[in-house]
């Protein structure tokens, strides 16, 4: 299987800017779904970290570091924004307003820990969205 990910890397050399882009955002997501054995992720958790990859919040985040943004992002919910947690735990679905409460929390995020995910020197840093 590696064979086949070093070969749709290299292909990906050759793809226009937009379509690497979605690879990208991709492996992102892989590394985002990722959990340890026997330690399954609470669902509400994975759709936080699900929304943060899907909406782009990640795509500046290195991918050998996605693990960590998504462990921090957890970690500040918790400490800082336990209402985003609480919403989704009592209605089981991504109405606008637990996505504007999730979009914020990210942006907050962000903005709190944009040097806390990047190595000295790494580089572009992350950015907050819409």
């Amino acid at each position: 299987m590696a064979r086949g990910a070093e070969a749709f890397a290299q292909l990906g050399t050759e793809l226009d800017k937009a379509t690497q882009k979605q690879l990208d955002r991709g492996a992102r997501l892989v590394e985002l779904l990722k959990q340890p054995q026997y330690r399954p992720m609470p669902v509400e958790q994975e759709v936080m970290v699900v929304f943060a990859g899907t909406q782009g919040f990640l795509d500046d985040v290195p991918i050998n570091r996605v693990q960590e943004f998504q462990n921090s992002f957890l970690q500040y919910v918790d400490s800082s924004a336990p209402a985003v947690r609480q919403s989704l735990l009592s209605k089981p679905e991504l109405t606008k307003e637990v996505e504007e409460q999730l979009r914020q929390a990210l942006n907050d995020f962000v903005h709190a820990l944009p040097r806390a995910l990047r190595a000295p020197g790494e580089e572009p840093p992350l950015r907050a969205l819409p």
